[in-house]
């Protein structure tokens, strides 16, 4: 989301200048601002150019090495903050309006993720290429306004707005915020590496379950079955008892099944929605839980499922972690977002590097353009807000 930033005085239009006389043009308050600006872009396309070139050579030089991509995505990263300098002179001087640019993702991959964002980002670049141009531009802008100064004194205001006019085109053009579709591309893309991942770990799960859990009780039971048909016939005391150890495994096997189930779509969720299967969650808790859900309808299947994963895991953080002596989950809807809060009167300090699977339910709900927001002093209480777009249910394809 890009931050509206506005003038501190109403902006001046350049157009007016067009109207104006030579001798109330010379005397506006924007003409000296406008040439305040043109003097100093020499020193700041100076010191623009210094940093890129020295960053690029430096960069380039040692990519063969393991310190020469760091230093070109900080490089990137710092002339980010060069573009941003120029932005906020633009609107001071210029009365540009003009958004920031999103910030970088952030992400929790880790050293790679932050240097593959920082090479590819669009900002960095554009940031990049306006200051390799602007020295040249610097230095005439800063000859012709400072010649002008005192040999074409009556002309000068008409100079500086057309110079500075390009100077607007430029940060326009390289320093504008008009690289939005290519982060919301990237911010995607990095949304689907997430629940790859996830879906993958899921998967894992799923099969190292069945493999030490149901499917070695089935092999036990096929073999112990195997063993009571033999002894059928020579001793059916034996083979009867035998029966008996194979029915019990058998309603083991079903219980294990059944948990498997409700672990990757609880049935409750399924027939009865939110309000029931929270209530289900929370009477596993060790910690009393008191659920509010405040929903007139049923959202989406898949929204539905993250948020009940989402205050499982929470609710499993608060009876193993929290210390607490009672938990609050409230859910309810505000405009097109389901919001959710659980909330305990525990111990505090939880957070996203604390290593209970916070981190990454905020990945999980990043990968849906969710929001997960943590309040967890020191001593508690523990506030954890999860919020997650609203889909009706009606408008899901058929299944």
């Amino acid at each position: 989301m890009t931050e509206r930033i506005a003038p501190t005085s109403p902006p001046d239009d350049p157009s007016d200048g067009d109207r104006l006389s030579p001798a109330r043009l010379a005397l506006a308050r924007q003409t000296w601002l406008e040439i305040a600006h043109l003097l100093a872009n020499l020193p700041t396309s100076i010191i623009g150019f210094v940093y890129v070139v020295t960053m690029l050579a430096t960069g380039a030089g040692l990519a063969v090495t393991v310190v020469g991509l760091p230093l070109l995505a900080a490089g990137l990263r710092g002339s980010r903050q060069l573009g941003k300098v120029e932005r906020a002179r633009a609107r001071r001087l210029l009365r540009l309006r003009i958004d920031e640019p999103s910030p970088l993702p952030v992400r929790r991959t880790g050293f790679f993720g932050w240097l593959w964002s920082s090479l590819k980002d669009p900002v960095g670049w554009r940031a990049v290429l306006y200051d390799l141009i602007r020295l040249p531009w610097g230095v005439v802008t800063f000859t012709v306004t400072l010649v002008s100064l005192f040999v074409l004194w009556p002309v000068l205001p008409f100079i500086a707005r057309g110079l500075t006019n390009v100077d607007r085109a430029m940060v326009r053009g390289l320093l504008s915020p008009s690289d939005e579709l290519e982060r919301r591309i990237a911010e995607l893309e990095s949304d689907r590496g997430v629940v790859v991942d996830t879906a993958a770990a899921d998967l894992r799960r799923i099969e190292r379950d069945l493999h030490d859990g149901a499917q070695a009780r089935l092999v036990n039971l096929a073999m112990g079955l195997g063993l009571a048909k033999e002894k059928l016939l020579e001793d059916p005391d034996a083979a009867a008892s035998m029966v008996d150890e194979a029915h019990g495994e058998v309603k083991l096997a079903l219980q294990e099944l059944r948990d498997l189930a409700r672990g990757i779509h609880p049935a409750v969720l399924t027939d009865r929605g939110l309000d029931a299967a929270l209530s289900a969650i929370a009477s596993r808790c060790t910690v009393p839980v008191k659920v509010t859900a405040e929903l007139e309808t049923r959202p989406a299947a898949a929204i539905e499922g993250i948020a009940y994963f989402t205050v499982s895991e929470l609710l499993q953080n608060v009876s193993k972690h929290s210390g607490a002596r009672s938990a609050s989950v409230e859910v309810w809807r505000t405009d097109e977002r389901l919001l959710i809060q659980v909330s305990d009167d525990g111990r505090g300090g939880a957070g996203l590097d604390g290593g209970t699977g916070i981190a990454g339910l905020a990945d999980r709900l990043g990968a849906v353009d969710g929001l997960f927001v943590v309040e967890s002093p020191v001593g508690g209480p523990t506030v954890i807000t999860a919020e997650l777009p609203w889909r009706d249910r009606q408008n899901e394809p058929a299944q």
